[in-house]
């Protein structure tokens, strides 16, 4: 079973053996420096519960234990310079996305070089409308758009910023192209200035120069890296930011719904510690 902040996914089993381990999981995301426990619980009404009894009978152990969350990249476009940092990033332990219209882009010949991957590697053949795809891409999901055609790029630009929950968007290309595709996304699909800050072109770290396709791929490969690196930083300081900020009037009672709950289906997109049954 998997606990976030805000939700939670698949079961140990239901009652108060479940609600008891989904409010300890919550409360230990809130410590520094999380670690594994072992936690003994007695399934026996004469034992008191905080959330109703169970008279199963026995002792169950729970491992609770933090889940690191890895980083998601999704490369629309595995042209000449798609490919060099497919090659890269494949090497990290991330999830990536390779997405491209033109199926000799994702053949096996081609992308043989990956086949030892440490990377979770997801190929998207689609023949039109790439754009779909973002739906797809998990929450925090870092994109990069350097596909062939211009008039893809500007879709997926467009349906990009519509999604608020992605992580950073990265656009090959020319300032020219980008003062023609904000003119055209102001113009067409309402974006602002706003929208327009959230993507960065061009892409890669700016002390890195070369127009060679395998200086492009380390220059935006390092970038990344160092966004990843920020986050993990920032994540591991929000719980204790948030515990700083809650005193004892501020506490909730332990039966209010959290702020943000997220739909039970919905994917995770922090670290989180999870319940497993022994």
């Amino acid at each position: 079973m998997v606990v976030s902040a805000s939700g939670s996914w698949d079961s140990i089993g239901g009652g108060d053996l479940e609600a008891a381990a989904i409010q300890r999981a919550r409360a230990k995301l809130l410590e520094p420096g999380v670690r594994a426990e072992l936690v003994e619980s007695e399934l026996s009404d004469r034992v008191p519960h905080e959330h109703g009894g169970q008279c199963c009978g026995g002792i169950v152990t729970l491992l609770f234990e933090p889940l690191p969350v890895v980083p998601a990249v999704a490369i629309f476009g595995v042209g000449h310079v798609g490919w060099e940092l497919a090659r890269i990033l494949a090497r990290h332990d991330l999830e990536l996305h390779l997405i491209d219209t033109r199926a000799e882009m994702l053949g096996e010949g081609r992308l043989g070089v990956l086949s030892d991957a440490v990377a979770s590697v997801r190929l998207h053949r689609v023949p039109l409308l790439t754009e779909a795809v973002i739906a797809e891409l998990p929450a925090g999901c870092h994109v990069l758009i350097m596909t062939h055609d211009h008039a893809e790029d500007l879709a997926l630009c467009d349906v990009a910023l519509k999604r608020p929950d992605l992580g950073s968007i990265g656009l090959i290309g020319s300032r020219g192209k980008w003062a023609r595709f904000r003119r055209r996304l102001a113009q067409e699909a309402g974006h602002d200035a706003e929208s327009f800050a959230r993507i960065k072109t061009p892409i890669g770290l700016p002390e890195i120069r070369g127009s060679e396709p395998a200086t492009i791929a380390v220059s935006v490969a390092a970038d990344l890296l160092r966004t990843f690196q920020l986050e993990l930083e920032d994540a591991k300081a929000a719980p204790r930011q948030r515990k700083a900020s809650e005193g004892p009037a501020d506490a909730a009672p332990a039966d209010a719904a959290p702020a943000d709950a997220a739909p039970a289906d919905a994917a995770p997109a922090d670290a989180a510690p999870a319940a497993t049954r022994r």
